[in-house]
């Protein structure tokens, strides 16, 4: 969504990036602030078997950042002594192909927690994976997967060649165990665009995912998630490159949305990098950002995560692209 009514004094000049600690002020003085942590987001590398060109983790086959064993063992630590904490998120690069990944699922679900799997399909043809649509199945694992598109010239050229074909190959095998059909085992879809705009409105464009990917390919799946590009990282680089990065930051300031911030996810969401140092945001960990709470940066200084609450969020201009039009998340639109 766009504004309407007058216009806010922070989009009076486009040209013109105000601090989003400004802009957010306006509609929370004191700034933006945690509530109580409920999901764990750890990205257990950069190691991935794509280099997509939207990707704000600047993943690839190249990348050697790998999350260690004992990084792995504090996080679960973490969860069995924070009870409130009732989802771990697992992201990357391409989370599976961290030796960890399958051991923290196992023992995140043993204590009863709500597991994602943020996959981006294609890694299961990967060799050595042969089983793992079987894994998530059994272990009942949320899995979250990138789709950007239902057609395969546009997913491909965002993606690389043969994309598209793999990804409903990983479909079908996913619809296969039981996923997307109604058993419990959730299948959503991410769409983030091929450019330099915002999202279309997410319910108009699930309905238009679910009728192009049933009728074609016979894929189900339960939700689309929307997501706006951020710049950062890979994105911001190539916008930069074609002279548009001024003009994506105007377009995301000048669509602020005040009604986005309370559901912002920093504000129940802790992010946790492959070295164990701690975020605010999974972004803010891409952008070498630290913690808002002064005495808190690695896994090794949490213990009681309610000892967060009320912290100061860090924030950056990036964070426009959180609160811009219906808002952005990795659950997916925030209004």
């Amino acid at each position: 969504m766009g504004r309407s009514g007058a216009e806010p004094a922070w989009a009076s000049d486009p040209e013109t990036i105000f601090g989003f600690d400004e802009v957010v002020e306006t509609v929370e003085p004191g700034g933006l602030r945690r509530g109580r942590v409920t999901t764990l987001q750890v990205n257990v590398g950069k190691l991935c078997n794509m280099a997509c060109h939207h990707c704000h983790v600047d993943a690839g086959p190249q990348r050697k950042e790998i999350m260690q064993p004992a990084v792995a063992e504090r996080v679960v630590e973490l969860l069995a002594s924070n009870p409130a904490v009732e989802t771990l998120d697992l992201t990357g690069g391409a989370p599976e192909l961290n030796p960890s990944f399958r051991w923290m699922i196992g023992e995140a679900r043993r204590l009863g927690r709500h597991v994602i799997d943020r996959c981006n399909l294609t890694v299961i043809g990967e060799p050595g994976q042969e089983d793992l649509t079987d894994f998530l199945a059994a272990n009942r694992v949320h899995v979250v997967a990138s789709l950007p598109c239902y057609g395969e010239e546009n997913v491909d050229e965002q993606r690389g060649g043969g994309t598209f074909a793999k990804s409903i190959a990983a479909l079908h095998a996913l619809n296969d165990r039981g996923y997307g059909g109604g058993s419990g085992l959730e299948l959503d879809l991410v769409y983030n665009p091929l450019g330099a705009f915002l999202p279309p409105a997410q319910s108009t464009l699930q309905r238009k995912y679910k009728d192009e990917l049933g009728r074609r390919f016979g894929v189900r799946f339960d939700r689309l998630l929307t997501m706006t590009n951020m710049p950062v990282k890979r994105f911001a680089v190539l916008l930069e490159k074609a002279g548009r990065l001024d003009a994506y930051m105007s377009l995301l300031v000048n669509h602020f949305n005040p009604a986005t911030v309370a559901g912002l996810m920093c504000r129940a969401t802790l992010s946790i990098g492959w070295d164990g140092r701690v975020y605010d945001c999974d972004f803010n960990q891409m952008l070498d950002l630290p913690s808002g709470h002064a005495s808190v940066r690695t896994v090794r200084d949490l213990t009681d995560l309610d000892l967060l609450t009320g912290a100061r969020v860090t924030t950056g201009s990036h964070c426009f692209g959180c609160t811009a039009g219906a808002g952005s998340s990795c659950s997916g639109v925030l209004q």
